[in-house]
């Protein structure tokens, strides 16, 4: 037991550490590609959505292939090959003289991004079927505490120049892959690893995978909606604030903060009090219903205020994530977890390919010259309306599961 808290606390510093090298970018991005393509806001936040596009292509193709390589070598080395990729990315980001170079680390980073799927992976390696859900809301602790401080910093340093916060990231990253190196331990047993299988890393192979277990596929259209409305907020957030309410660099890196804040309280304690009274499936209905309430909030906010506090019910959805996961992990045996999640994340990304370009397309529509009517919202309401449909697909799911084991 002893070893396996050590494991888990070694996985989450490595997240923490990989996460606040994501969010120190994120606040100066929308400023640095309007620089690079001579244009205004509405125009950086098409561009925006297609870099999201390019490193989501990537990683749908490559997730599954590195999910499954994991499953044959093991979770360390293929985490470590996941953090190097970053660090160069960011270093490409930092020093690019235009807009083809952000894309092109934005690629590097989508092959060799899959840090989240083996730390998912190892997590499962390490964890009992009972105890899943509530370890798998670690992930989303570290994701939360390194908002809390990654935007934050990010902000400040933009405030220096727009390529400050870039350097930082690689940095960080590159010292996070040295802490891999000599302190995080293998989490799986040579008895539990399987050969490679090309036929079972293909992305669309990998998402076929999901079809092996009833209570799995019924959940696809159910998760595809929900990680697409959740890019209403990833990919506009910055590019709304700073076109409605006019936050610069430093403002929308505290928002941020808050809601890493919000996230790695929700999903590191409350989650831990609430799953064990709700159970799963509870869980997942008042998650979806929450998500759905904040962004019809969001969406139409009239002060800037109002944008702070209408995150408590939104990243308060987040008690239906790891409620979810925990329900897809437990159909599926030790030796195909890797491929599960390699999976899981090749569905992520497919969304991911959907998603940005939807959203911030939708975004820069309702704000460009072109309007019918100027609605900088549309995104959140579209993705409210996505959670709607997704909370009744899920209730159809188990009602007939339900039904079929009676």
């Amino acid at each position: 037991m002893a070893s396996k808290q050590a494991a888990l606390g070694f996985i989450f510093v490595t997240l923490l550490i990989d996460t606040i090298g994501f969010g120190i970018i994120i606040p100066v991005m929308p400023k640095l590609i309007e620089q690079l393509i001579h244009g205004n806001l509405s125009d950086a936040s098409r561009w925006g959505g297609w870099l999201t596009f390019a490193f989501a292509i990537m990683q749908f193709v490559f997730a599954p292939v590195l999910g499954n390589l994991s499953d044959k070598y093991g979770r360390r080395p293929i985490l470590l090959f996941s953090l190097f990729g970053f660090g160069l990315d960011y270093l490409l980001l930092a020093i690019a003289p235009d807009i083809g170079w952000l894309f092109i680390g934005r690629i590097i980073a989508g092959i060799t991004g899959a840090s989240f799927t083996t730390a998912a992976a190892y997590i499962a390696d390490i964890s009992a079927p009972e105890d899943r859900a509530k370890n798998f809301g670690m992930i989303g602790a570290a994701f939360g505490l390194g908002f809390i401080i990654g935007p934050v910093i990010g902000g400040l340093l933009g405030s220096v120049g727009p390529r400050v916060p870039f350097i930082a990231a690689a940095i960080l990253t590159l010292l996070n892959w040295l802490y891999g190196y000599f302190v995080l331990p293998e989490s799986l047993d040579k008895n539990n690893r399987r050969s490679f299988s090309w036929k079972r890393a293909n992305p669309v192979g990998s998402l076929l995978h999901l079809r092996k277990y009833p209570a799995l596929s019924g959940l696809i259209i159910s998760l595809m909606l929900v990680y697409i409305a959740v890019h209403s907020v990833q990919s506009t957030w910055a590019f709304f604030n700073m076109e409605k309410f006019k936050w610069d660099e430093k403002m929308v890196g505290i928002s941020l903060g808050i809601v890493g804040l919000l996230v790695g309280l929700v999903q590191g304690g409350l989650i831990r009090i609430v799953h064990p009274k709700l159970g799963n499936e509870k869980s997942i209905y008042v998650g979806l219903a929450l998500y759905t309430v904040g962004l019809l909030l969001f969406a139409f906010a009239t002060q800037s205020w109002m944008m702070l506090v209408f995150l408590i019910p939104y990243c308060l959805g987040g008690i239906g994530g790891p409620a979810l996961q925990a329900v897809i992990s437990n159909h599926v045996p030790p030796n195909e977890q890797g491929e599960l999640q390699g999976a899981l994340t090749s569905m992520m990304s497919f969304t991911t390919i959907i998603g940005p370009p939807l959203m911030t397309n939708l975004f820069a529509y309702f704000t460009g010259r072109s309007a019918p009517v100027y609605f900088p919202g549309a995104p959140f309401l579209l993705g409210a309306f996505m959670m709607l449909i997704s909370t009744i697909l899920v209730y159809r799911m188990f009602r007939t599961e339900k039904a079929i084991t009676k």
